[in-house]
């Protein structure tokens, strides 16, 4: 997409506004499938979270990718999108019995991170095959905030408690197919995540029927220029052979899979927005746009960076901005970022906001949620609706204050 297209979207779809490109999302699929090209199974699910537009869910069940879940809506959503039951993976964290009873009878692949409810699930439902997430209590990201593999994460049954969970599996006759770990996000360190994975092999040669072994995701991509990434083409090739040796020990091939959530949308990502004012105190220049942390709250809540890039006057001279949002909060974007002189009505766009963008979106200001456009084949498809007022009112029950008083 050239910065023409993208104003053109903002003119077509107004602003604020989510634009994916298709294309993008393709290549970072296929790099993937690429680096782990010599498994003989492999299956890349893709993290529903990040970005659940069911447009996008179309899309990558298209080449052939499953879906990661964490909710019985997620689950729901992928149906809805066509993809088959036996293609997605519920993953969930803190949920009821009774939702994931819900997702059995949906069809889809268990996958249960806690000893209470494994043991409850098993004694209800032996002949169901459960696959089991561990916490192998390795941090393969860098960022406390998005990392879950640490001592004291609510995610996964810790790799120290194995004793007890093989008594549970023993006594309840239960069916086990698969074994899971996820560490985090933003992946640097390629050695530290073969650590965990080894961890994972160890954890697997307790169960004698696995088909499949799951190593979650967490790749980092980059948020500018020249910044580190997970190098997927080593992990491709030191993983696999190390998977290969297993599986050869193990008696059998089993099924690779990856939950790749932002590794796959991420860049593929713009969020446009409108520049409202230019406001100068005595020691700051302010950029004003028609958002918030309402629509982009990664910033104000994981600290991540994304590139602002002022599409309307790309050539122009850099100067010094603060970029914040018409939120009644503190909604910066970014703090003093070197961008091509701004004016009001420019419009500026945001890298890296395919995921866990839209997704996180909220009303907050009863402001409405943005429109979704889907870049593919060389033109804009409007895949959202930008919300109106009625949007805001729809769930909304108004009651009569005299009735009640009276009563």
């Amino acid at each position: 997409m050239t910065n023409q297209d993208l104003l053109a979207i903002a003119k077509e779809f107004e602003s604020p506004v989510y634009v994916y490109d298709a294309e993008k999302i393709a290549f970072q699929y296929n790099r993937l499938k690429n680096a782990f090209s010599e498994i003989e199974d492999l299956r890349i699910h893709y993290a529903v979270k990040a970005l659940s537009n069911i447009s996008i869910l179309k899309y990558l069940n298209s080449m052939g990718c499953g879906l990661d879940t964490v909710s019985v809506q997620e689950v729901m959503l992928g149906l809805k999108a066509g993809v088959a039951p036996k293609d997605i993976i519920y993953t969930p964290n803190g949920v009821s019995l009774e939702e994931i009873e819900e997702v059995v009878e949906l069809g889809a692949q268990i996958n249960i991170d806690n000893l209470s409810i494994l043991e409850q699930f098993g004694a209800k439902h032996p002949e169901v095959p459960v696959c089991i997430r561990i916490n192998p209590h390795i941090l393969a990201g860098g960022n406390a905030k998005i990392s879950v593999g640490h001592v004291d994460s609510k995610f996964g049954i810790s790799i120290h408690q194995m004793p007890l969970l093989l008594r549970i599996v023993e006594n309840t006759g239960m069916n086990i197919n698969g074994i899971h770990m996820h560490t985090g996000s933003d992946i640097l360190d390629i050695e530290v995540f073969l650590r965990a994975s080894e961890i994972l092999f160890d954890a697997a040669k307790n169960f004698k029927n696995l088909s499949f072994l799951d190593f979650g995701s967490g790749f980092k991509v980059p948020y500018t220029a020249g910044d580190i990434e997970t190098d997927i083409e080593e992990l491709g090739e030191k993983l696999t052979h190390r998977f290969k040796d297993f599986c050869k020990d193990y008696g059998r091939e089993l099924t690779l899979v990856f939950e790749p959530g932002k590794f796959l949308v991420s860049e593929a990502g713009k969020f446009l927005a409108r520049v409202n004012v230019i406001k100068q105190t005595t020691s700051t220049v302010f950029a004003g746009v028609d958002s918030g942390f309402n629509h982009l709250i990664r910033p104000m809540f994981y600290g991540s960076h994304h590139d602002i890039h002022n599409i309307s006057n790309p050539e122009g001279k850099q100067r010094f901005y603060s970029v914040v949002g018409y939120i009644c909060e503190t909604d910066t974007f970014a703090n003093n970022r070197r961008i091509a002189e701004i004016t009001e009505g420019d419009v500026l766009a945001f890298s890296n906001a395919g995921a866990y963008s839209f997704s996180m979106a909220s009303n907050f200001n009863s402001r409405y949620r943005p429109a979704e456009v889907l870049w593919y084949n060389g033109k804009a498809h409007l895949i959202r609706e930008r919300e109106t007022f009625e949007d805001l009112l729809r769930h909304q029950v108004v009651i009569d204050l005299e009735t009640i008083t009276s009563e």
